[in-house]
């Protein structure tokens, strides 16, 4: 999904992606206007990007939808994003505890009876119970994987230059501190 993630940023010069799950989203900025801004042009474009890099990397042939969320001010982006975050946390938890079941041989629909009406701390003491902490998971399998442009120090040339590349954030900060992240990096120049 990081490959794709990226394939969207540059093919679509984003701002800044996030990915969880089978998800991504892209901020464009303000001033983008490729087609337009055209909807149905932009979610076919976007789909077709994401599909491409994701079978190129995975190696098999993978499907995309899209969608896109019109937010016309910053704090309505940075909400959007945290709330996206908030999700993934709460789907890793589920897909954990649902696996973990499933491993242990309940059927689809007994996994999922058990873990109905489940809260939070019973969920991770499900795991806790069968030696997972879920505070020890990878980072990005529990809030997501951040992407966005830095410009670094080209060490090839004799001359001083920068170039831009994409920075990749696989333990990203969570609730507040993520929301400042996102601020930042979304913030006009």
């Amino acid at each position: 999904m990081t490959d794709a993630a990226k394939a969207l940023l540059t093919e679509l010069g984003g701002r800044y992606a996030y990915t969880e799950s089978d998800e991504i989203s892209l901020v464009l900025d303000p001033s983008f206007d490729l087609f337009s801004r055209e909807v149905e042009k932009l979610v076919s474009l976007s789909a077709s990007i994401a599909t491409a890099a994701f079978t190129h990397a995975a190696g098999e042939p993978a499907t995309f939808d899209s969608r896109i969320w019109m937010g016309t001010t910053l704090d309505e982006v940075v909400d959007y994003l945290s709330w996206r975050q908030a999700d993934a946390a709460r789907c890793a938890l589920n897909g954990w505890c649902y696996w973990t079941l499933r491993n242990e041989g309940r059927t689809p629909r007994q996994a999922t009876r058990e873990l109905e009406r489940t809260s939070i701390s019973a969920k991770n003491e499900l795991l806790y119970a069968r030696g997972i902490n879920f505070n020890k998971v990878p980072a990005w399998q529990r809030r997501g994987v951040g992407l966005w442009w830095e410009k670094k120090p080209s060490p090839d040339l004799d001359v001083t230059a920068t170039r831009n590349r994409i920075h990749t954030e696989r333990d990203l900060p969570m609730k507040g501190a993520y929301r400042d992240l996102v601020r930042t990096l979304l913030q006009p120049d």
